[in-house]
C-alpha cells in the first residue's frame, strides 16, 4: 500500500463522520502496512474536545499493537494536517511517519502554523509526507464548511 492509498482510506473514513463534526479521517497502519485502526472526528458526537480523528485512531491502534502505547514502526495517515494536540500525540506515541492531505494554515502543527514534529529539542521526530491527495482532502472540507456547518472564513 502506498501513501495515496492510505489517504484514500482516510478519506473513506472522513466521509462517515456525522453531520455536525468536521469530516476528518485518520488511519494508523502497522509496520507491515496493515490497518490497525481508523477514526473520524467525533468532538460534537462525543462532546469531547479531544475526540479528533487522530487521537481516536492512535488510542485504538495502541490497544491493538504489541508495544503498549508505543506505535514504533507505524504510520498515521490523516486527511488534514494535525493540530498541536494531535501532532504532539503522534510524537509521544512514537509513530515513524505522518502522512497528511490538506494543509491547515490556521491550526496546523506539522509545518503550517507550527512544526511540532520537527522540533530538534524532541527525542522523537517522525518522517512527514504532506500534501498527499491534497485537493480531494481540501475539497471535502470546503464542501462541508460551505454546506452550512461552518463559515467561509473557517474553510481551510
Amino acid at each position: 500500500m502506498r501513501p495515496d492509498a492510505w489517504i484514500a482510506r482516510a478519506l473513506e473514513v472522513a466521509r462517515t463522520v456525522g453531520p455536525d463534526d468536521v469530516p476528518v479521517g485518520a488511519v494508523v497502519l502497522g509496520p507491515d502496512g496493515r490497518e490497525l485502526a481508523s477514526a473520524g472526528n467525533a468532538r460534537e458526537a462525543l462532546g469531547d474536545p479531544t475526540a479528533h480523528a487522530e487521537i481516536l485512531a492512535l488510542r485504538a491502534a495502541a490497544g491493538r499493537y504489541d508495544d503498549g502505547w508505543r506505535l514504533s514502526g507505524c504510520t498515521l495517515a490523516v486527511t488534514l494536517e494535525p493540530c498541536t494536540m494531535c501532532a504532539g500525540a503522534a510524537v509521544l506515541a512514537r509513530v515513524d511517519r505522518i502522512v497528511f492531505g490538506a494543509w491547515e494554515p490556521k491550526t496546523g502543527a506539522v509545518g503550517s502554523l507550527w512544526d511540532v514534529v520537527r522540533d530538534r529539542r524532541l527525542t522523537h521526530r517522525p518522517e512527514v509526507l504532506a500534501g498527499v491527495r491534497e485537493r480531494e482532502c481540501s475539497d471535502l472540507l470546503r464542501e462541508w464548511f460551505r454546506g452550512g456547518s461552518g463559515t467561509e472564513e473557517d474553510v481551510p
